[in-house]
């Protein structure tokens, strides 16, 4: 265990100091921002693989030759893998190094992009179509928690203290941004080419585009040079014990009870938004503007967010702030999209539900750091994933069984079918109430010093400098 634990040091980047380096001042590299740029990149491209099909699932079910519940599992199969397998890729990450990571998940990625391009070449027999297209997603779903777990370990790798929230917050939310654009793409793109074979061939460029920089460009396992004081403390837990230090950690397990709940009301409401308003006569693409307006504002909420909490470091206030305003928009909700001819209300709501509801993501995830330190930062932030995961599926089945068939839906625009029109009367509400009860939970019970801040504050010096290039090194070595 002490050998396993010794080898996650070395791979995170903190025991190569010695009392030498403790001395010296800390320093940031340009290289950060490359790899910033490139972890990005890689999000976005990860996000539009995932949500390809479900704006064209029709289309998807006629191409494919297999039914919309088959469609549906090339998204769902993202949050299978996320359950099984998130646990892994925090190890991979806090054990493995950051680099190892990033081109492990950028090669996933790139491969099942390509493996879908594959499945639609008219020699493949029409039979293989849909398990290679399957197969595809699925190598891309492996690559998604080493992707999405990555922000915070970056933003403590090579970010000093004032700049982690912004760079958490761009890397984060270029998972939201990929979700935006196929939302805009997948059905433009079907519309002009009438094939799924070119729009899975636009979206296998900016995976291969990532790889090829991920591979190339990424040399380093961390800077020469430690940014901030975080990153000179020892982390010399072994993997299972910080698990369990993490499960014994009070504010911790609030933090990851109560905004994993939010998460899983979020993606109910994204999964959900089209079925429960196209029964009060709001067409598709209003449900899908609605959508779009969420995602946008919860960017540049997040933006806003980044800069605050950079300045100010109040992390607590922000995150239960953001909550009882995201529970009061859910609310609102809940009744406003019972209502027919109620548009611009309806995305209002919906801008402030993304304002406040996903820009908070990436300050929850810092706040994970803090309240956990020195556990590792993939640890922290990859079980709160999971948490939300878990909740997500756990409430989607609870809203799917209060749905109850409509005898009559005269303002109805669904598609046709048995399941079509359905009553969201009680599962907005019921959404809302678990909305609520999360973040009073939160609010009531969740209090945490900032032992990141602490540790940092406690050590010398507080100077960062700016360097373009590496220097002297406690890390010259590290190249894998």
């Amino acid at each position: 265990m002490d050998d396993a634990a010794g080898s996650a040091e070395s791979e995170d980047g903190r025991s190569h100091l010695d009392a030498r380096n403790t001395a010296a001042e800390f320093r940031v590299y340009k290289t950060r921002l490359f790899i910033l740029f490139v972890l990005c990149l890689l999000n976005c491209s990860n996000a539009m693989v995932w949500l390809t099909f479900a704006p064209v699932a029709d289309q998807t079910a006629q191409y494919l030759r297999v039914s919309l519940n088959l469609v549906n599992w090339l998204s769902l199969v993202y949050v299978v893998v996320a359950i099984f397998f998130s646990l892994i890729t925090t190890w991979v990450l806090d054990s493995l190094g950051l680099r190892f990571s990033l081109i492990m998940g950028s090669w996933l990625n790139m491969l099942g992009a390509i493996l879908r391009v594959i499945g639609m070449l008219s020699c493949i027999p029409e039979r293989a179509m849909f398990p290679m297209v399957m197969g595809g997603q699925t190598l891309c779903a492996f690559a998604q928690p080493l992707v999405i777990f990555a922000p915070t370990k970056l933003a403590a790798l090579w970010f000093p203290d004032h700049q982690r929230a912004t760079a958490n917050m761009m890397a984060s939310m270029a998972n939201a941004v990929g979700l935006l654009l196929a939302n805009i793409f997948s059905p433009m793109i079907l519309s002009y080419t009438n094939t799924l074979f070119m729009l899975l061939l636009i979206y296998a460029i900016p995976a291969t585009v990532a790889c090829f920089l991920a591979t190339v460009g990424i040399r380093e396992r961390f800077p020469p040079t430690p940014p901030s004081a975080s990153m000179v403390t020892p982390s010399s837990e072994f993997f299972l014990h910080e698990v369990k230090l993490l499960l014994t950690n009070k504010a911790y397990m609030v933090l990851l009870v109560c905004f994993g709940s939010g998460m899983g009301v979020f993606t109910c409401f994204s999964t959900l938004l089209e079925q429960i308003l196209c029964v009060k006569g709001y067409s598709n693409d209003f449900a899908g503007l609605c959508g779009a307006v969420a995602i946008v504002f919860g960017v540049l909420g997040a933006f806003l967010l980044g800069l605050y909490v950079d300045k100010t470091k109040k992390f607590t206030e922000v995150t239960k702030i953001n909550m009882c305003l995201t529970s009061l928009g859910c609310s609102v909700f809940a009744v406003v999209s019972q209502l027919s001819e109620q548009k611009f209300i309806i995305g209002a709501v919906c801008a402030w539900f993304g304002l406040f509801g996903y820009s908070v993501y990436p300050v929850a995830m810092e706040l994970g750091v803090e309240c956990s330190y020195p556990v590792g930062e993939a640890t922290s932030s990859g079980l709160i994933f999971v948490s939300g995961q878990i909740q997500a599926a756990l409430y989607l089945l609870l809203l799917q069984a209060l749905a109850k068939p409509m005898v009559e839906s005269p303002l109805s625009v669904c598609a046709t079918g048995t399941d079509a029109n359905l009553s969201w009367t009680v599962p907005v509400l019921v959404m809302a109430g678990l909305c609520t009860l999360g973040t009073c939970c939160f609010v009531g019970f969740f209090h945490t010093d900032y032992r990141r801040l602490s540790a940092e504050a406690t050590a010398s010096p507080n100077r960062v400098t700016d360097q373009s290039t590496g220097g002297d090194t406690w890390a010259n070595s590290t190249d894998a």
